[in-house]
Formats: C-alpha cells, structure tokens, sequence
C-alpha cells in the first residue's frame, strides 16, 4: 500500500468507497475500491475479483491486484478518466443514433468476451459502463460484483441485477441462462441512449415497482414519435426484448453473436472492433492449455459458427494480473479478519490517523451481520411474487 498515494474520491456505494490514487513511482493514476474488512468480505467479493482478473479486454476495465490495508481490502483497476456512460447521457438528454451506436458496439464487444470467457456480468448498465479520456471515448465494462462464472456454477438462479435493466426470466425465480439475461440489459442499455429513459418504466410513475415488473415481463415498451429510430434499430430492439428467450419458434431472443451480425451493429464499424480485430484477444478452438482453455466451450447462448471456421475462443494465455488466483485467495482471507492496529490509522490504512480518528475500542464490536443472500431488491421482488399479481408459469418462462 505504500506504493500509492490517495488523491480524492471518485465514487461510493453497497460496497464502500472508490478512491483515485497515484502511484508513487510511476505516477499512475488507478482507480481504488475499498471495501472494510471483516463481515463485508466474502465469496462474492472472491467471486468479483477472480472473475475480473480472468477478463482482458480493450472494453472491459483492467484488473491489476488486490492490496491489503490494516481497516480494508482495496481492489486496484484502470482509472477510465471519461467518467460513467451515463452522465454523459444525463448531460446530453438522448444520443444521436449514431452515437448511440458506436457506444453498443464497444459494449457488445466487452460483453461477448466476457461470455466467451464464460462469464456472465448480470448487473449491466449504463452506471457500470465507463469511458477513458480519449476524443473519441473507448467504453469500459465495470464493476463485477454480481457476475457469475458457468464454468464454475450452474445457470444463476438468483434475482440479481438493477430493476429498469432486468430481464423477465430472471423475475422468475427459476434457473436462467445469465447470458440471455445480459442480451436483455445490453437492449435496454441501448433504448435509454436512444430515448433518454427507462422503457419499461411507466413516465407518469416511474418509481412504481410493481408497474415496472408487469410492462418488463409483458414487454409494454414504444419509442416516442419525437425519437427518430431507424427501421433496422427498431427490428434490433424488438429481436432483443423477447419476454422468453427460451422459446422452441420465433421469434426468439436474439443472442450475442447474432447481435454482432445484424445490420445495423455492422454499420460503420470500428476497425477494432471487426472480428480480425479482435481476434487478437481469442484464439482457435483447440488450442491448447492456459486457464481460459480449461473452460468449456461457449454455450448455444453465444450463437453458432459457420462448419467451415471453427469458433473463436478465449486467448489460451491470456494477460492476467501478475497476482496469482492462490495469492489473491489468500489476502481476501486474510481480510476477513479486522487485526487491532498497534498505532491509530487513518480511514483506509493509510498514513497517520488525524486527531479526529483515534482507534476506539467499540470499533472491536463486529456489526450485525447481513443476509448477503437477499437485499432490497430481492425482498421487493419476493413481496411481489407472494402477492399474487403476476403468475409466472402463465408467462411460460
């Protein structure tokens, strides 16, 4: 830790706080997310940071190690300096068509390496998608807390995920397809760059839980007359919302690689987003050991190739943190305990404590100890499952 040094937050949430920080040697600006130890760590924050260490790519926020302060673990990425995607749509009200393009095609392209890795975000959105400073922004795919790998666990069968994003089939409560589920939230994604709101949302009451649950699993959406929307854009939208993406006749869900097929994703393409491209992040199937090799091939989920070329998959030696999945393992165990420092500290572990930060005894007292099972979203989720509204079996998902 005393490699960096803090220069001002960047972010908070569930989890705790982001921090920018520099590195004293080489003057590197990296992104921080501390998270308190004790309690607060556990296997999902195993899962998030061996599932982010395991993707390399241009879209995707770089992972770089794990650091062990006296009060918290703290995760270190990629600073991306553009800020969220979503502020930039804040400030904008809607993108061009254009625009709103070239930014899912970055996205998919993230989000189907992560699927060729085998692993599902589940929490897509514009909040976790972030920019770096360039003229022409790059799009980062961040924050993996939620995802989930298929190689390691069976279909998800837990109602993750932000409620404008989500998608019916995980309202369900059965096992689902995560990667369906991220096609779902990437269309949504989409339709709030193009319009500038949620479209499931009712816009006369927008904070309605129960309204929006009926208009996501009925699919009740329309783009505003004063929106001009392509024919191929609307024909993308319409193969994206399919309430069951597991229907045995059309029209059904489109997958990912189809996505990357569809005319209008093709339409003025980056270069470095063309498959040539971004070959240079896959390799042939079969071709031989790594830790990408090891996990099964790419589920029907993901599309399929011609017979003639076989698919693309995960680099066999992929550009993994220098940090080994063992020593991660063991600094994230070793943060499970709080140790009484010998000396005040400040805030995150860093420095000498202020005079307003001495040690005080009743930190000892751990907090009470949380379902990480279940939050609030989930309860409300559970509260209208039991109220009857919806009949999921009806729905046939």
């Amino acid at each position: 830790m005393e490699r960096y040094e803090p220069v001002r937050e960047i972010g908070a949430g569930n989890f705790g706080v982001a921090k920018l920080m520099r590195n004293k040697e080489t003057r590197e600006l990296v992104a921080m997310k501390f998270i308190e130890r004790g309690n607060r760590i556990d296997e999902n924050v195993f899962r998030e940071i061996v599932n982010h260490r395991s993707l390399r790519h241009p879209n995707i926020i770089r992972f770089k190690e794990v650091v062990l302060t006296p009060t918290h673990l703290a995760i270190v990425m990629e600073y991306a300096a553009g800020g969220e995607l979503f502020e930039r749509i804040c400030e904008a009200g809607r993108f061009h068509e254009d625009e709103a393009r070239y930014f899912f095609q970055q996205l998919v392209c993230g989000v189907s390496f992560c699927h060729a890795m085998q692993i599902c975000h589940r929490d897509l959105k514009l909040e976790n998608t972030l920019l770096d400073g360039s003229p022409a922004p790059r799009l980062k795919i961040c924050d993996f807390g939620y995802s989930k790998s298929s190689v390691l666990h069976s279909r998800p069968k837990s109602t993750v995920g932000t409620p404008a994003y989500i998608a019916p089939e995980v309202l369900s409560r059965r096992e689902y397809d995560g990667k369906h589920a991220d096609v779902w939230s990437c269309g949504v994604t989409l339709y709030v760059m193009l319009v500038g709101a949620y479209p499931f949302e009712d816009p006369k009451d927008p904070k309605n839980f129960r309204k929006t649950i009926s208009r996501i699993m009925s699919v009740q959406y329309k783009i505003p007359e004063y929106v001009h929307v392509s024919q191929n854009c609307r024909h993308l939208l319409s193969r994206i919302f399919v309430a069951n993406p597991y229907k045995p006749t059309p029209p059904q869900r489109i997958t990912m690689s189809e996505i990357k097929s569809h005319p209008w994703f093709l339409k003025n393409l980056p270069r470095e987003l063309k498959e040539e491209a971004q070959a240079a992040f896959y390799t042939r199937r079969g071709g031989g050991g790594g830790d990408a090799a090891s996990a099964s091939t790419s589920s029907s989920s993901n599309g399929s190739s011609s017979s003639s070329a076989p698919a693309l998959q995960p680099a066999t030696t992929p550009y993994y943190s220098a940090q080994s999945v063992e020593e991660i393992m063991r600094i994230v165990q070793e943060a499970q305990t709080v140790p009484r420092p010998a000396r005040p500290v400040s805030g995150y572990g860093w420095g000498a404590a202020s005079d307003d930060e001495q040690y005080d005894d009743d930190d000892d007292e751990e907090a009470p100890e949380q379902d990480d099972d279940e939050d609030d979203y989930d309860r409300a989720v559970r509260q209208v499952h039991a109220s009857g509204e919806f009949d999921m079996a009806k729905l046939q998902i």
